[in-house]
């Protein structure tokens, strides 16, 4: 038994239940030890979880950038529109996907200052990252920071739509801002 063991028991509880309905109890069974046993790793489930969104945003971050570098020679517009695929396929096979997802939009208030000091510039670095793949994919020198931030802003709106209303709307969300998106992006 080892804190990595107890922490990626402890991501797919927090994944489904979420941090008010995840217990040390029920995490500690699913590792076969006893609760006290989980505290020779973590000071409790505050640490437990932070360590948990440390871990997945570290994964989903490699996870992102592979999924580029596999499309790297697609072109940009097929790249950037098959992302919304794997966000589905994220969102169906991936407790990293639903974790980032429950944490990104729903954070444990007591944590949620905590945990958005690291969400916040783990956008930040994907925003920089899709600049770099859209200058490299174009061949321009310009700053792509904005069109980056504008795909992730749409991103984030149809992920919204996953979590409320499910993947038909996301899908019809996906289709009403990418023309209008792509046609911006384009011309600017």
């Amino acid at each position: 038994m080892s804190a990595e063991m107890i922490r990626n028991v402890a991501l797919n509880h927090f994944a489904r239940e979420g941090y008010e309905g995840a217990s040390l109890n029920m995490i500690a069974s699913d590792v076969g030890i006893k609760k006290p046993s989980i505290y020779a790793h973590y000071k409790g489930k505050d640490e437990l979880f932070l360590s948990v969104v440390k871990h997945v945003l570290d994964m989903e971050k490699r996870r992102m950038v592979d999924y580029f570098l596999s499309h790297k020679h697609q072109s940009l517009e097929n790249c950037l529109k098959g992302f919304f695929t794997w966000i589905i396929q994220e969102n169906k096979e991936s407790d990293h996907a639903k974790f980032l997802v429950r944490i990104s939009y729903f954070p444990p208030p007591k944590l949620s200052k905590e945990i958005m000091s690291y969400v916040n510039p783990f956008f930040e670095q994907m925003q920089r990252l899709l600049a770099r793949l859209m200058r490299e994919l174009t061949n321009s020198n310009r700053n792509y920071m904005d069109e980056a931030l504008a795909f992730i802003t749409i991103v984030d709106g149809a992920v919204i739509e996953l979590i409320f209303n499910g993947e038909t709307h996301f899908q019809q969300r996906v289709n009403a801002t990418w023309p209008i998106y792509w046609r911006g992006f384009i011309t600017a």
